[in-house]
Parts: C-alpha cells; structure tokens; sequence
C-alpha cells in the first residue's frame, strides 16, 4: 500500500466546498469527497465542533487525518470527516462562536485560518490492504467503527444504497425496527447487524460479493422479513426484546411451526417467576428449551448449609443421608 504525507491549507480544503444534498459534500477544489456515500453523517457535538475551531485559530496541530485515492485522481475522507466538516462549515459562515463567526474576524484572523496546514495522508493500496492499514492505524477524533472502516473499504453502489435504508437518521430501518434494535443507525449498528443476521456472521464476506450491486433491496427485505417474523411469533411487545439477536432466531426457526399464542403465554408465566434474572433470555428459552438463556437465581454457600443442616443432611426424595459435597440445592418444588 502506497501512503504519502502531505500538508493541505485550509484554503485549499476549503475551495470549491458544497454541502447539500443533492451535491453532497465535496471541497478541495470538487477533488475530494468529504462525505462518500459509505460515511456517517456529522455526529459531532458544538463543544467539539468549536474545539477544531479553537485548536486551528491557536495554530496548534490537528490529528492528521487519512484520503484515499481513488481510480480517476479524485479522493475520498477516510478518516478526519468531522474535523474537516467543521472547519469548512465555520469558513462558509454556517456557525459563530462566542457570537464571532468567520466573517466577522479581522482581515487577519481570518488569513490566519486560510493558511492553516492540514496534516493528511494519500493513501492508494487494494481493498485487503485498505482493510489492513484501517485497522492497524491509531484512528484520532471520533473512532472509526469496524462497519465503518468496512463500508471504506467495499465503497460501491451496494454500500450507498445501504446507508439510504440503514444508516441515516430516521431511515427506514429505524423507523421499522427501533424496538427491537440496539444502537444508532449513523454509527453503522444497524447496517452491521443486518448484514451479520444475513451473513450468518461473514459480513467481510457478504460486503465484498455485494459491493458492486447496484442496490440493497435483498438486503432491505431479508431485514424486513426478520422483523415481520418477530412481530407475528411475540405479537405483544416486552422492553426486554430490545437488542436481542432476532435475526439468527429468524434463521433457525422461520420454518417451524409456531402457535403466538401458546408461546405469550408460556412468555408471561415466565416474565413473573423471580427465579430468572435475566428476562430478555426467556424469548430464546421458549424456543429451544435451554435454561442457560434465563441466568436461575443460585444459591449461596450459606443457604446450602442452613438447607443441609435443618434436613440433616436427608436427601428429601430418596432419604438416604449424603455429605453436602454430595448434595446439590435446589427449590421445594424444582423449577425446571
């Protein structure tokens, strides 16, 4: 993998900056994508948004940040998105700080600025080794998630029409599954976790055969179907449903026969019954019967002796006598 180290000013970051929605969000002259269609939206807060601010007007060095190259010359923002956002839009007028934006600075103060040096590695190398570099490199600002550093990678037509569905701030995914999901769309979670129900876990895999798809639908209506499924099997919605791995349930049980009701009822015996501490598990428990789902109330070391001591040491149902290394607790009447 080719990487070069380059200084660009803001200045020149800042030449031909647009950003909307029909022309994206490109600068350096319409060179450099700052927001390709794999990325996440801005997602900084004002009080890190004015940090870049305050570090550039103080001259102190920003982060470097990372570009790609692409085929036809032009590049992509890898990594410095949220800093590079921020300081165009503070150059474009689009925010004041301390009541100061940038054209009411003096002619001076804002030369200062222009002339500012961004730090920023080219980088040009095949996907693996993108992948690679991403992975191994000390990400600075908001960290990269791992989807992120995949949509980078396997950038394509799939990838854009993926964030449509999955990846925007009140996107469709959201809007259909906020109840059952874990997560933000803008950091990639639900995209993930679409492609990795879908996937059975190989999403490297699944991105890669997909990349250069011109559209998501099969993904879309995989994610559509999954919840449908939920929905019809535990029609009567549990907090405790929230995050649960509801694709890979779908997988495995989608063509068994379920009966809704029988399966409500066995849920809501369940959900009053203290012995279980963890209630999300009964969902899977009802479907495979595996009691490790339900976390069981144990019991102490103590509760074991006073239990032993006060049947001296009778095994109630045989009524033979055993040492308590022997003798295993359980309730009056065994949960199970």
């Amino acid at each position: 993998m080719k990487i070069d180290l380059h200084e660009i000013t803001v200045r020149e970051l800042f030449d031909g900056y647009t950003n909307n929605d029909e022309a994206g969000v490109v600068g350096y002259g319409g060179r450099l994508d700052i927001r390709p269609p794999y990325q996440r939206e801005f997602i900084y807060k004002d009080k890190q948004r004015d940090a870049v601010i305050d570090t550039v007007r103080k001259d102190y060095p920003l982060n470097v940040m990372y570009w790609s190259v692409r085929n036809d010359g032009k590049f992509e923002v890898i990594d410095g998105q949220q800093r590079t956002i921020s300081i165009c839009s503070y150059v474009d007028g689009r925010f004041s700080i301390g009541g100061l934006a940038f054209h009411n600075l003096q002619d001076d103060q804002q030369e200062q600025i222009l002339n500012y040096k961004l730090m920023v590695y080219f980088c040009e190398g095949t996907p693996s080794e993108r992948l690679g570099w991403f992975e191994t490199i000390n990400i600075a600002g908001e960290e990269l998630t791992k989807q992120e550093m995949r949509n980078a990678v396997y950038a394509g037509p799939w990838t854009a029409d993926a964030k449509r569905y999955f990846s925007k701030t009140g996107c469709p995914a959201y809007g259909l599954a906020s109840d059952y999901m874990k997560g933000t769309p803008i950091r990639q979670d639900y995209l993930e976790t679409a492609i990795d129900w879908h996937s059975n876990g190989n999403i490297k895999d699944y991105m890669s055969e997909h990349q250069h798809d011109e559209d998501a639908s099969e993904l879309w209506h995989y994610f559509g179907g999954v919840i449908d499924w939920v929905k019809r099997t535990f029609p009567n919605y549990r907090r405790e449903m929230k995050g649960l791995d509801w694709g890979r349930l779908h997988n495995k049980y989608k063509d068994t026969q379920l009966n809704p009701d029988k399966l409500e009822k066995r849920v809501a015996e369940l959900m009053m019954d203290d012995e279980i501490t963890r209630k999300s598990g009964i969902y899977e428990y009802v479907l495979d019967g595996d009691e490790s789902h339900l976390n069981l109330r144990s019991f102490t070391e103590s509760q074991k002796r006073e239990a032993y001591e006060r049947q001296k040491g009778i095994c109630p149902v045989c009524d033979q006598h055993f040492d308590l290394s022997d003798m295993e607790a359980d309730h009056i009447d065994p949960w199970h």
